[in-house]
């Protein structure tokens, strides 16, 4: 096998340079200002097994710059309103790859640093389907 010119990790230390990250207590400080959107892009069987942040919206990774963008026949509304978006995943890798590429299509975003992997233990409130 080849040698990759990038690891993942060094992709992610990248991104973690050039995009907003928050840190869970100062998330759950302001979970309920009515102009912040939670953006959960981890895989539903994620939320599903592990919970949610009560609020968030749910939006696969897979689909993402799809879905921001006014032009695209994908596009989510939510994504038009004025507000601030911080994106999580489970522990901040693909959410800082994620605000990085969004970033530079023109969106503004920050993402959570440490993802959902500390959300409870840090005291944030945890949502699960019935």
């Amino acid at each position: 096998m080849a040698k990759l010119k990038t690891s993942a990790a060094d992709m992610v230390a990248a991104a973690r340079a050039d995009i907003r990250e928050i840190e869970t207590p100062d998330l759950i400080a302001i979970l309920e200002d009515p102009n912040l959107v939670v953006v959960d892009i981890r895989d539903v069987r994620e939320r599903q097994r592990n919970g949610f942040i009560p609020g968030s919206f749910h939006a696969p990774r897979g689909m993402i710059e799809f879905w921001i963008d006014p032009d695209s026949p994908y596009f989510k509304p939510i994504f038009g309103e004025d507000k601030q978006f911080v994106f999580h995943c489970a522990s901040g890798w693909r959410s800082a790859l994620t605000v990085q590429t969004l970033q530079n299509m023109g969106f503004d975003a920050a993402h959570l640093r440490e993802g959902f992997s500390t959300w409870a233990t840090q005291g944030g409130p945890v949502e699960r389907t019935q």
